[in-house]
């Protein structure tokens, strides 16, 4: 793969006027008001099918991922999960957080950022505007406003009393009230990962050509396996599949130190790449600011440590768990979004950051007179 030669000032002030900016804003803001609540995203992957058919995209639909490819397949290879946090009903008037009901736990290790701070961000929830929906077809069942927040220690697990929705049967799935924010220089929503399912579909708006992987379920540390089947099923290996997301961070000055967001390693595996190289080497090149997560986290572990405090988990991607069931056959990097609010409807994230992503993901993967 070969990058545009650009100058520092030239592909500064093109980052700042990134093409079609405004209609990607536009598919974000469609696709937010979808809900895809953990283990409840059938209605979500129709919508995104149907998208990607209009565009004359080949779109195959499993059970967890729908696999997007347009007419060069082997060009480039994507993945982003779909699944967002919400809350799933199991009683009367008794809602839990849908990623770690008893069902979806078996693919949780402990190590996952999710874990390690949704007890820390329950009182967020209180007074939040919820719908329930039903689970295939999407159709809307009532909205109703989140009163109270409690954690359940007999079975680990956030519960939530709901105003409004007190006839609801269990199973049924009630995604957070949300649309897209934006304030001058940043846009919030809960943009895990919602976002990155309107990067892909941006890149084959504007000439993407290669595979792209939508998961599910990755909250419950699930998608992986999904993703993973799919190279056993069809017999292939890669060492160039790059994982989309967002990585969260507690403040905006540390969020804004860098423009994206790359990583090494995560809690599974080391990532060995030659994408990993040729994404520093192009940020390097044209003047975005990147850090690497796994760095930041051992950084600060060393200050928490020294302190006597509880260190912090390296994070359980997709992409680490892929390598790890793989023993690296499959092999990749990650370019994430740095965002504050991690989890809530107030996920926060800078244009600037978005524009970087955008691209760098457009001279790395399309194709077009400029390449040299």
């Amino acid at each position: 793969m070969k990058f545009r030669k650009l100058s520092i000032q030239k592909s500064s002030e093109l980052i700042e006027n990134i093409e079609n900016f405004t209609a990607f804003l536009d598919t974000l803001k469609q696709l937010i008001r979808v809900p895809s609540v953990i283990g409840y995203e059938h209605s979500f992957f129709l919508y995104l099918k149907r998208e990607l058919d209009e565009l004359g995209i080949k779109t195959l639909y499993y059970d967890g991922i729908l696999v997007a490819q347009g007419n060069e397949p082997n060009s480039g290879m994507l993945s982003a999960h779909i699944d967002r946090h919400g809350l799933v009903c199991t009683g009367p008037n008794e809602f839990q957080f849908a990623a770690f009901q008893s069902k979806n736990r078996i693919d949780l290790t402990g190590n996952s950022v999710s874990e390690q701070t949704y007890q820390t961000i329950a009182s967020r929830f209180i007074n939040q505007q919820v719908q329930a929906y039903e689970p295939w077809s999407g159709s809307y069942l009532g909205i109703g406003q989140i009163t109270e927040v409690y954690m359940n220690e007999q079975i680990n697990n956030l519960m939530f009393k709901i105003e409004g929705l007190e006839h609801l049967l269990p199973g049924t799935p009630v995604a957070f009230v949300d649309k897209l924010e934006i304030n001058d220089e940043l846009i919030s929503a809960q943009l895990d990962n919602v976002i990155s399912a309107a990067i892909i579909i941006y890149l084959y708006q504007n000439g993407y050509q290669g595979t792209a992987f939508f998961t599910a379920q990755e909250e419950a540390g699930r998608s992986w396996r999904f993703v993973y089947d799919w190279f056993k099923k069809n017999q292939i290996t890669t060492s160039e599949l790059l994982v989309l997301d967002t990585s969260p961070y507690n403040t905006r000055v540390e969020a804004e130190f860098q423009d994206v967001v790359l990583r090494n390693r995560d809690a599974n595996a080391r990532f060995k790449s030659p994408l990993l190289k040729l994404l520093k080497n192009f940020c390097h090149k044209n003047n975005i600011d990147f850090s690497c997560k796994d760095s930041f986290i051992q950084e600060k572990n060393k200050k928490l440590s020294a302190e006597n405090l509880p260190l912090l988990s390296l994070g359980s991607t997709e992409l680490g768990r892929i390598v790890k069931e793989s023993k690296g056959s499959i092999q990749g990097t990650t370019l994430q979004i740095p965002t504050t609010g991690y989890h809530t409807v107030e996920e926060t994230a800078t244009v600037k950051s978005i524009k970087s992503v955008l691209y760098i993901l457009k001279n790395l993967l399309i194709k077009n007179e400029s390449n040299v």
